[in-house]
């Protein structure tokens, strides 16, 4: 078993509540030239849940399950700064009011420019919600760090997740990390830059068709966890010949250049420390078994996938 400093985190309870879908409410332009009006970012998405293609929707930026903010008409301050930064990828959510009151959700990730966190619930729960529902988010894992491996660096992760990744230590001081999916630094677009990852998430570029086929990245999902190759998250986006990083898929493939499926960073590496190892379940969804990794929702998917 890895060892962390779990027993020294802290850990908060963050108020948030669903944002409103967002629109510029005016033509975006796709990397081809063509105007499109088509749904985006934020709301409540009934029909969309981890574990589902990141691809093939009527949509760009489409974010799965439900959209969190602390303040809708102040994305970028207090305190949604706060809700973003300390929130962390398989922390658990629930609902503290209305209809739903009592619920449990899962946290996936962040969106950055939407400044918006991602939480996963059931599709019966959120036919209940209200975008004045308030949700709390016990928040724990910002600042673990593996004990044995100075040398990789941990972000937005729960330690609880940590355990579920099934992790293989080499003995060489080299993790093996289940990812679905490795993808060249070429493809990494917007987001880069960024001063650091624990908030937002950048994106897989995929307006060059021949490259996505290659990589197999029109195959990713809602929840899967990739691999970027040649990029060094420690101190923000950056590339770095042998660095490996690995993070989580939070939005949809987009229709705009510079864009693709965006990736809340989890672990880093500037040297090559993280193995990735291809694993078609490695995805929240399967991991804690929501989204369509649970129950009947699960059984369907896997008979669509043996079909294929």
């Amino acid at each position: 078993m890895l060892k962390t400093n779990e027993s020294s985190l802290v850990e908060f309870l963050l108020q948030c509540q669903p944002g409103p879908p967002r629109t510029r409410g005016n033509w975006e332009v796709d990397h081809q030239g063509k105007p499109f009006l088509l749904p985006s970012i934020g709301g409540i998405t009934l029909n969309v849940q981890v574990g589902d293609p990141a691809f093939g929707w009527a949509g760009d930026h489409v974010e799965p399950g439900v959209s969190c903010t602390a303040d809708t008409h102040k994305p970028f301050e207090h305190p949604n700064v706060g809700l973003q930064l300390y929130s962390c990828v398989g922390n658990s959510a629930t609902l503290t009011s209305g209809e739903a009151k009592g619920e449990k959700g899962t946290v996936i990730g962040h969106h950055g420019g939407s400044e918006h966190l991602i939480v996963e619930f059931a599709r019966d729960v959120k036919e209940k919600m209200t975008y004045s529902d308030t949700i709390m988010i016990r928040a724990k894992g910002q600042g673990l760090k593996l004990a044995d491996y100075p040398g990789i660096a941990l972000f937005n992760l729960d330690p609880d997740l940590l355990r579920k990744l099934e992790i293989r230590e080499t003995g060489d001081g080299v993790l093996e990390v289940p990812v679905t999916t490795v993808v060249p630094a070429v493809c990494m677009g917007s987001g880069i830059g960024s001063a650091h990852v624990a908030k937002g998430d950048y994106d897989i570029m995929t307006s060059d068709p021949d490259t996505v086929k290659e990589y197999g990245i029109d195959r990713i999902r809602f929840g899967d966890f990739v691999a970027l190759m040649d990029h060094d998250n420690r101190y923000g986006r950056a590339y770095r010949k042998g660095a490996v990083s690995i993070g989580i898929v939070v939005h949809s493939d987009c229709l705009e250049a510079g864009h693709g499926p965006g990736v809340t960073t989890i672990m880093t590496s500037a040297e090559p420390l993280i193995r990735p190892v291809i694993d078609p379940k490695a995805n929240i969804a399967d991991l804690l078994g929501i989204g369509s990794g649970a129950g009947q929702e699960k059984e369907k998917r896997d008979k669509i996938i043996e079909q294929l």
